[in-house]
């Protein structure tokens, strides 16, 4: 949790120093209300889940909160006392220092990852990225950057248009341009373009739109 003098329900950030710790990482956890109530609910279901195969009324394998003791199986008093401490709480892992990203980015950032996750969904099908199998580092990192950078560019024709990468390439796809040479002179016609197909090109020159 980062710093925040006035809002006591947020706690200093512990300083953290890559250089005297080169293999440790950092922290962040956040508390959601939301998070503890539905916490809460699952934590209850599974304790009377525990407790009904304690006493022997249900029949599972090994349901959390249940440990065996001399060959008896008896509720895990710790454990589900240490899981109702932790309710509502939800921790983020990085190694990028608290200078550079602050808890409340590093949490942002991770609620972001649906984009690149919507990205990797769109790439089997748009992108036509068929199954290249590599052995060497460099045909690996070869096929990998252009996959990559064919997906940065789609994503970017995505955010500039919005339009999906299909919808974009079926609207576009039919654009034909046209070089004819008449006694020398090479001239090309561009293509006919439909009020869609203009905004469309239009929408490519624009800044993408920050949110």
């Amino acid at each position: 949790m980062t710093s925040n003098a006035s809002d006591p329900k947020v706690k200093a950030e512990p300083v953290w120093d890559r250089q005297p710790h080169p293999r440790s990482w950092r922290a962040v956890w956040a508390h959601s209300t939301k998070r503890a109530v539905r916490d809460n609910k699952t934590l209850t279901l599974q304790e009377n889940k525990a407790r009904a195969v304690v006493a022997g009324e249900k029949t599972a394998r090994t349901p959390r909160f249940v440990k065996t003791r001399n060959g008896a199986q008896e509720l895990d008093e710790a454990s589900l006392a240490r899981a109702r401490r932790l309710v509502g709480l939800k921790g983020y892992v990085t190694n990028i220092e608290a200078s550079i990203m602050p808890a409340p980015e590093v949490i942002a950032s991770y609620h972001d990852l649906w984009h690149v996750e919507q990205s990797f969904r769109m790439s089997k099908t748009d992108l036509r990225a068929r199954p290249m199998f590599a052995r060497t580092r460099d045909a690996i990192e070869a096929h990998l950057t252009i996959v990559f950078t064919a997906l940065a560019v789609s994503r970017t024709v995505q955010n500039r248009t919005g339009l999906s990468l299909r919808r974009f390439l079926r609207t576009l796809k039919p654009l034909r341009s046209a070089t004819v040479e008449i006694n020398g002179v090479i001239t090309t016609i561009p293509p006919a373009l439909s009020p869609d197909q203009e905004a469309i090109l239009d929408a490519l020159d624009r800044p993408i739109p920050r949110h």
